[in-house]
């Protein structure tokens, strides 16, 4: 049975597929509802792009996505690179309440990480960002 699973993703856009095939491999095992798949996987892109876009701007690096079972009822997702330090959590919120023509560019994908997550919490150790996010599976 499932309890924990690591793969490593390099910082290219590419490399998304692995963390579909994941979320796909773990929807079958855990018999997962496809909506929280689906919140699950619209997360972790806006997270996994954001590392890969600007974490390692000038060079290449990778990415470790940990997910892990922490009980019946939740998963989480660790993501770790070694990128420029980070604290999403830190961001100024998106103000969604302004037409999409009025709104400052970025910030959305954090927006939609906290509503899309039961939790989310960020810590800078030694050279590593890491970002966990935990989603209630029932």
């Amino acid at each position: 049975m499932f309890q924990e699973k690591i793969i490593i993703l390099n910082n290219q856009l590419t490399e998304l597929q692995k963390m579909f095939d994941l979320t796909e491999e773990l929807q079958k095992e855990l018999e997962l509802p496809k909506e929280v798949v689906f919140n699950m996987n619209l997360a972790l892109e806006e997270a996994l792009t954001n590392i890969i876009l600007y974490a390692y701007p000038h060079s290449q690096g990778t990415i470790e996505l940990k997910v892990k079972k922490e009980d019946e009822k939740s998963l989480s997702f660790t993501l770790k690179d070694k990128g420029i330090a980070f604290n999403p959590l830190e961001a100024p919120e998106a103000d969604v309440t302004l037409p999409a023509t009025e709104r400052e560019i970025g910030g959305l994908g954090i927006f939609l990480i906290r509503q899309l997550m039961d939790l989310v919490e960020y810590e800078r150790k030694g050279d590593n960002n890491i970002l966990k996010m935990t989603k209630k599976i029932k």
